[in-house]
């Protein structure tokens, strides 16, 4: 039987774990079932850094990346603009009817390219803002991952082998898929669609019914906040009642959390966008520049400003694309 030929182009700071991942669950199906046959080709897309923790498999991609029947761009960081000869590679083998991925940030230079405009592909929670205001044309979601047509993406982690199993099982069948799953000790198989965030009560430490309903409340009106008492109304308990819950498992009162909730979004979207300062604070429900500017600088240590021109000095690639503040 002829070999299915997968390769995975990595890129510097790619974790052992997200490779592993991937790897393990083909290098299982081949084990547990004789007539699957993978060839498994590891390519650097840049040279490994000197002085990293471990030392990326493979060589460094040789100017053409033809006999492959699926490639994933492997990636823990968004990556630097691809180089051209690697655009140019990479475009062709699309053209030739590779079927092609990105796993965790491998969506990055997928997306740079224009491969993914058009396409739905899973981004990891942490990159939702950036990714979504860098890359419109890609229909950016919250899944596990996401197989659509010709394009396969995993948001990281865990769902890196979710993907393997799908392909495997859109390969050689369910019943593989659930061999391997066993081999593995992988307690179910996740369906791509599956949201990637952490249940609420789990991130919280409860599972009380009326803690979680008024906190998916604060979630869900960040721009335009819930009164107190308004949230109290919701969930069916009284003003003290509510305050009492907070302060019993979250250790303060319900707008102390509202206003660390709006402040940390805040902050994410500072980060990842190159939304104003004004834009944020508005989108977050303060009512003025002043008001979220003092806020933020009362929870946080420095103004919406400082903070960012900090951040840009100290990670200059992961805030590339935010401008300078004006005015």
């Amino acid at each position: 039987m002829t070999a299915h030929r997968i390769g995975f182009l990595i890129w510097p700071g790619t974790k052992a774990l997200t490779l592993a991942l991937a790897e393990e669950a083909l290098r299982v199906a081949q084990r547990v079932h004789p007539d699957v046959t993978y060839e498994l080709t590891f390519m650097q897309a840049e040279p490994s850094v000197e002085g990293t923790a471990w030392k990326l498999p493979g060589e460094p991609w040789g100017g053409r990346l033809e006999g492959c029947q699926k490639v994933f761009l492997v990636a823990d960081e968004p990556p630097a603009p691809v180089a051209s000869a690697l655009a140019g590679a990479l475009k062709q083998l699309v053209r030739a009817g590779c079927v092609i991925g990105g796993l965790s940030a491998g969506v990055y230079p997928l997306a740079q390219l224009g491969l993914l405009d058009g396409y739905r592909a899973a981004v990891h929670w942490r990159w939702q803002d950036d990714f979504a205001e860098r890359f419109p044309k890609v229909i950016a979601t919250s899944h596990l991952f996401d197989w659509d047509r010709d394009r396969l993406t995993a948001c990281g982690g865990m769902s890196v082998l979710d993907l393997l199993l799908a392909v495997l099982a859109r390969d050689h069948g369910a019943e593989l898929a659930g061999a391997v799953s066993e081999e593995l000790v992988v307690e179910r198989i996740r369906e791509g669609g599956e949201r990637q965030r952490i249940p609420l009560q789990n991130r919280l430490g409860s599972s009380h019914p009326k803690l979680t309903q008024a906190v998916l409340l604060m979630e869900a009106n960040i721009e335009e906040p819930l009164t107190t008492d308004e949230i109290a109304q919701h969930v069916c308990v009284s003003r003290r009642q509510l305050e009492r819950i907070f302060k019993q498992y979250l250790n303060r009162v319900p707008s102390q959390y509202y206003l660390e909730l709006r402040l940390n979004k805040a902050r994410q979207m500072l980060m990842q966008t190159s939304k104003s300062i004004i834009q944020i604070g508005l989108s977050c429900g303060f009512s003025s520049g002043p008001h979220f500017s003092s806020a933020y600088r009362n929870f946080f240590g420095a103004t919406p400003r400082e903070d960012r021109n900090q951040r840009r000095s100290s990670s200059p690639f992961e805030l590339s694309s935010v401008p300078a503040e004006r005015g």
